[in-house]
């Protein structure tokens, strides 16, 4: 995967996350996650040297709070955003183009996925017809039906793998939109108008088997 943030773009992110509220390392994870719509979680080897680097900085301050360590923005951090909110600007831009980029990449993982069983489907089929020529044909009847019926369950497991993914992403895409304000009133025609058009897809190659 292409990296998300431009050099010096992740450092000033955190900042503006902060300046929400405090927030613990993992914490800051996570909202980097739901900011992605969980196509990006970031390491801890990503973000905690960072943090280390705006404490040095003065830009944020840190306290323990149990087991936990939390980071706060301070005054100069704050200045620092303001002094630098049209790049802010733009880094929010490039979040929003690279949400949509990842979410392209799971769309195209999904196609991908509904390709693959499909030549699944075929092969499974023609080593059917290969294996039913070198048995008699009581046998070939039993064994037939029973390599059809695992090729056919196997290809159930794998397609509703793919569709639960493919479902969950793109829930999480669509929420994460949703909350930034910036969901297009076409994309739910659009979704369902797809949807149907790959239900039609693999019902016809259903139907020519």
């Amino acid at each position: 995967m292409s990296p998300v943030f431009s050099h010096g773009s992740l450092r000033l992110y955190l900042l503006s996350l902060l300046d929400e509220s405090p927030r613990h390392g993992y914490e800051l994870i996570q909202a980097l996650s739901d900011r992605f719509g969980g196509t990006y979680s970031p390491s801890a080897g990503t973000i905690y040297p960072r943090l280390a680097k705006l404490e040095e900085e003065g830009l944020v301050t840190k306290t323990t709070e149990g087991r936990k360590t939390v980071y706060a923005i301070t005054d100069a951090g704050r200045a620092e955003l303001d002094a630098r909110r049209p790049e802010l600007d733009a880094i929010e831009e490039e979040v929003t183009d690279s949400v949509r980029r990842l979410a392209d990449e799971v769309r195209a993982g999904v196609n991908d996925a509904m390709r693959t069983l499909r030549a699944e489907l075929a092969s499974a089929a023609r080593e059917a017809k290969r294996n039913a020529s070198r048995v008699d044909p009581r046998q070939e009847s039993r064994d037939a039906g029973r390599d059809a019926r695992a090729a056919g369950m196997t290809a159930v497991r794998d397609a509703e793998a793919a569709l639960n993914e493919f479902r969950q992403q793109l829930r999480t895409d669509l929420r994460s939109e949703a909350a930034r304000g910036a969901l297009p009133v076409d994309v739910v025609p659009l979704l369902k108008g797809e949807l149907d058009r790959v239900r039609r897809t693999v019902a016809e190659a259903l139907s020519r088997r």
